[in-house]
């Protein structure tokens, strides 16, 4: 819904007045030759929450701040207002002897909304809030919409999406939300690239779309006249530089998948994927259990995190399950004692478990969705789940102690999938029986299997170290550290579909 069409009819009338209103504000300054937009630059020397933290290195000193106003009253030959910069809020106190008469004319005529900059003395008023008493003040830009009420905010959720620029203006715990999400990113490069990890890029077009079982965005390319996919994953590039030499590699880049929208996936979103020679999924666990770890205590400073109606310990220690252990403690099959497909089909039946057609009624099939649809529900704290069957997991290396399965992980938080990682498989014969094994699947109709990328397996022929591989999704992380309930609130600009004027 758009912005005019949630309104009812004398809302729209009243709107259009103000917008009237402050065009003729603008007007009437450009024909006086005094143009806000005209511009170019404010020196500032301060900022609200740095004078306001240090006021006694402040008191007395004249500063430059700039910002928009607020709020604004008047009281005669003195008018009090409050500026937002972007690290906070402060007074302004003006009054008619302390600055020009054009300039206390004018700024009894600035609206809510307005960007000015001013210069003045720090000092702190009757009521002890520290302000800024204005010596000069400049219309620095002209507002010619109204913000929304102070105290009714941005109520409409899909507007606030629509109109970040808006939200962020009008709610602090919007910008409290993009500000962890900026430290929760510097955070995973430190610990990366204090292990020694390069940080790489890689396209975003290809004329292959693989490493995730998933569907792709697809565009063409004029030029060359074919059609390309908008990467669906960063694996298999990442992956050909281990063979180059590149050990320890990672990359933070947007990912596209063309797929349904829910409050945790859009599909324009952040992901981090990082390999390692010589390594393997256990060398990854690690990782993950330290960068959310790291990332809670050093921007929340806690372990506990409150999401969704739980309180999460990030402590470090987290608790590790196979998939077969799992199953058995929260589904009650024990899929270690059983061999046969058949019985194992039968035995996910008798729960409960759906499995979709003939070709899929395997071992390992039938593990993995009594873990998908009887387990997953139940992992609150912190947890990874390893060793997955082997059908789901067509990239990874095959279990030495049980070739049905994979060395795999996920990692789970408040019955949410957090990051998948896996022994990489690098044996380049397994892999094409894999990638082939996908294709059969991808004939049947499946078009979020894999595709075959002969370029990738030409490269593992030249030789792969052992090594572990891990991808974590950004936005996730940030709806947990800030305790978001949908992936919109984490990203600046979600997808949206378009408003019908």
């Amino acid at each position: 819904m758009s912005e005019n069409n949630s309104k009812q009819p004398e809302e729209i009338q009243e709107l259009s007045e103000i917008l009237r209103v402050r065009r003729e504000k603008l007007a009437n300054l450009q024909e006086e030759g005094r143009n806000p937009f005209e511009q170019t630059r404010f020196d500032r020397t301060a900022w609200s929450e740095e004078i306001k933290a240090d006021y006694e290195a402040f008191e007395g000193k004249t500063v430059s701040v700039a910002g928009r106003i607020m709020s604004k009253r008047g009281m005669g030959k003195a008018i009090f207002c409050h500026i937002k910069d972007d690290r906070g809020q402060i007074q302004l106190y003006i009054r008619s002897d302390a600055v020009s008469e054009q300039e206390f004319k004018d700024f009894r005529k600035y609206d809510i909304g307005d960007i000015i900059g001013v210069s003045g003395y720090v000092f702190k008023t009757k009521t002890e809030e520290i302000s800024v008493h204005v010596e000069a003040v400049t219309l620095l830009s002209k507002s010619l919409r109204p913000l929304p009420e102070k105290f009714h905010g941005m109520t409409n959720t899909e507007l606030k999406y629509r109109q970040r620029y808006l939200d962020l203006i009008m709610s602090d715990e919007s910008r409290r939300n993009f500000e962890i999400r900026s430290r929760f990113i510097r955070v995973v490069r430190r610990l990366l690239d204090e292990r020694g990890y390069m940080e790489v890029e890689t396209p975003v077009l290809n004329t292959i779309a693989g490493g995730a079982a998933a569907r792709p965005f697809i565009t063409h390319h004029n030029t060359l006249d074919i059609d390309m996919y908008l990467r669906i994953a960063t694996e298999l590039p990442l992956k050909r530089l281990i063979v180059g030499g590149i050990e320890r590699v990672y990359e933070i880049g947007r990912i596209f998948r063309n797929e349904g929208m829910d409050t945790k996936h859009n599909p324009e979103f952040t992901s981090i994927e990082l390999y390692e020679a010589y390594t393997d999924f256990h060398g990854m666990m690690d990782i993950a259990e330290s960068i959310f770890t790291t990332a809670a205590k050093e921007i929340l400073g806690s372990y506990e995190v409150e999401w969704m109606g739980n309180t999460i310990d990030l402590s470090p220690g987290w608790k590790r399950m196979t998939m077969i252990e799992a199953v058995r403690e929260y589904v009650g099959i024990d899929f270690a004692a059983i061999s046969d497909d058949a019985e194992a089909v039968a035995a996910a039946k008798a729960k409960g478990v759906e499995l979709a057609d003939a070709a899929e009624k395997t071992w390992g099939n039938a593990l993995y969705a009594c873990f998908d649809q009887k387990v997953e529900e139940h992992l609150i704290q912190p947890t990874f789940i390893t060793m997955y069957p082997v059908e789901v997991s067509p990239l990874t290396k095959r279990s030495p102690a049980d070739p049905r399965l994979t060395e795999r992980f996920e990692f789970f938080i408040n019955a949410s999938e957090m990051g998948n990682a896996y022994s990489e498989l690098n044996d380049p014969i397994d892999q094409r029986a894999r990638f082939e094994a996908q294709l059969r699947q991808r004939e049947r109709g499946d078009d979020e299997t894999e595709m075959l990328d002969e370029d990738f397996l030409n490269a593992m022929e030249y030789g792969m170290p052992p090594t572990g591989g891990m991808g974590i999704g950004i936005d996730r992380a940030v709806m947990l550290l800030t305790g978001s309930s949908s992936i919109r609130d984490v990203i600046l600009f979600p997808t949206m579909k378009p408003e019908q004027n």
